[in-house]
């Protein structure tokens, strides 16, 4: 069996660690305290082996390490009904916090704590076998979620250079903030990890809210109830890893299916069905259902407009009670209907996967069990929309230079946002360039796709602003009308 290894940084990642591994538990038999249901055989534990470590007394011990400098969110795992799943090493703290400073994550507070986090990863891949890779959960706008994720992933990049590394990361909402940095965090953190990770999963907490509002009937959700729901998300997408599934077998299968090129690998996620007790009642899906599904608004769990976009590659994984006949009708179907358009160098576009496991879901959670689910993986130049409202805020910040003094006095370089921001840019950029190159291609009859790497053959029809040049211009109003607009 090959290990991964689950890292969790900041609130975010270290709540929604909990919450996954509580599932995790569930799915493989294990009691909070590690042991295993005496019900079960040794065969049945066998699956185990990729998330969790067997020691000599029988408990299971996960493979993971939480890291928050801010000792409070931890300490409820310490004291939690889970206290006696982890090891008191896997779980680290500093005595103060980022104070959402991405600054103070990446560079002072962060860098104290860095040797104890490093020497705990060596000791788990070192408890490995067969060693596959990371996944990375966070939160794009916190300070230990942004600036110590960035370091942690920059200092794993040289340690492990040949082993996956995929986040799983809470990105800002539209119109929903956890604080007025944010767009400074997520900038900072995304251009200078951006080349450290292999695949980073987009989800964002407005969409979560939106979709316990609409489809679990929660008005007003808890962040316990968000993290539920991401953690069921996290069982699908890993559950091919755990359990026999011809899909995305190993992590470098995950990224070969959905990375068209190496910085195109933000897809987003969408799952069905996502209702309530109550309803699920009275409702019955079958798999042609939860594949349209999959592509619908209410499902998706990172907001954006997927008819204004191009998609490159998607992924499906569907668990339960599902026939392999069932599932090629559904796409069949789907791509008649034309639901969703392709760039054109991409005939086939969908990867798709069957896992007899059917889904796990807790009585404690909002969602409503299921004998069969769908998790779609979907790499899509929609991305872009996310991208673009996040730059714009950050150039109404940054303009003003607000704020900036608290990320230069932990010992950032104001160039630094520079930089940051102009990495988004090309990024942006490679992403329309691929739209654009698909539609011209259309035109012109031409099947040779065009890398967003090679620079020299692109259009010149991309209407980006780059960074530098709205920096030089000294009035607000003179650069404004060249953004694109997006309600802040």
């Amino acid at each position: 069996m090959r290990e991964v290894i689950i890292l969790g940084f900041g609130q975010a990642g270290t709540q929604l660690s909990n919450a996954a591994w509580e599932l995790l538990c569930l799915e493989h038999g294990i009691k909070p305290d590690g042991l295993i249901f005496d019900s079960l055989s040794p065969e049945d534990c066998e699956n185990n082996q990729t998330f969790f470590q067997d020691t000599p007394t029988g408990q299971q011990v996960p493979r993971a390490v939480i890291l928050d400098l801010e000792p409070t969110v931890v300490d409820e795992i310490r004291t939690g009904v889970y206290r006696g799943l982890f090891h008191p090493d896997q779980l680290i703290t500093s005595i103060e916090d980022a104070s959402n400073n991405y600054a103070r994550g990446y560079y002072s507070i962060g860098r104290l704590i860095s040797k104890r986090f490093l020497a705990q990863v060596r000791k788990a891949v070192e408890a490995c076998d067969m060693f596959q890779g990371f996944f990375v959960i966070n939160s794009f706008g916190g300070g230990t979620g942004s600036g110590f994720t960035a370091h942690a992933l920059n200092q794993l990049a040289c340690e492990y250079a040949k082993r996956s590394k995929i986040q799983v990361g809470i990105y800002p909402g539209c119109h929903l903030s956890a604080g007025i940095v944010e767009p400074y965090n997520s900038v900072l953190t995304c251009g200078s990890s951006m080349d450290y990770s292999e695949l980073s999963i987009l989800l964002d907490n407005e969409s979560l809210y939106n979709l316990c509002d609409q489809c679990l009937g929660v008005p007003r959700p808890t962040y316990t109830d968000i993290n539920r729901i991401v953690a069921v998300i996290f069982s699908c997408l890993t559950v091919s890893l755990r359990f026999e599934s011809p899909l995305n077998a190993d992590l470098a299968q995950l990224e070969t299916n959905l990375v068209p090129y190496p910085r195109i690998h933000f897809p987003i996620v969408s799952h069905a069905p996502v209702t309530s007790p109550v309803r699920s009642e009275h409702e019955v899906y079958t798999t042609c259902d939860l594949t349209r599904l999959l592509f619908e608004p209410e499902s998706q769990m990172f907001n954006v407009d997927l008819a204004k976009g191009r998609a490159m590659s998607c992924c499906i994984q569907y668990r339960g009670d599902i026939a392999a006949q069932d599932v090629t009708k559904a796409v069949l179907d789907l791509k008649c209907k034309q639901k969703i358009r392709f760039v054109d160098w991409c005939p086939t576009g969908f990867k798709l996967g069957i896992a007899s496991q059917p889904p796990t879901i807790p009585s404690y959670s909002p969602m409503a069990k299921s004998n069969r689910s769908a998790t779609l993986l979907m790499n899509t130049s929609a991305v872009n929309q996310a991208m673009q409202r996040i730059t714009t805020k950050f150039d109404m910040l940054f303009h003003k230079r607000a704020f900036v003094h608290w990320y230069v006095s932990e010992g950032m370089e104001e160039g630094e946002f520079t930089e940051a921001r102009e990495v988004i840019d090309v990024l942006r950029q490679d992403y329309a360039s691929v739209v654009e190159e698909s539609e011209t291609d259309q035109q012109t009859g031409r099947s040779e796709p065009i890398s967003p790497n090679d620079k020299s053959k692109q259009t010149s029809s991309n209407h980006l602003v780059p960074f530098s040049e709205l920096s030089e211009r000294s009035g607000y109003e003179s650069y404004e009308d060249d953004l694109p607009h997006s309600p802040i």
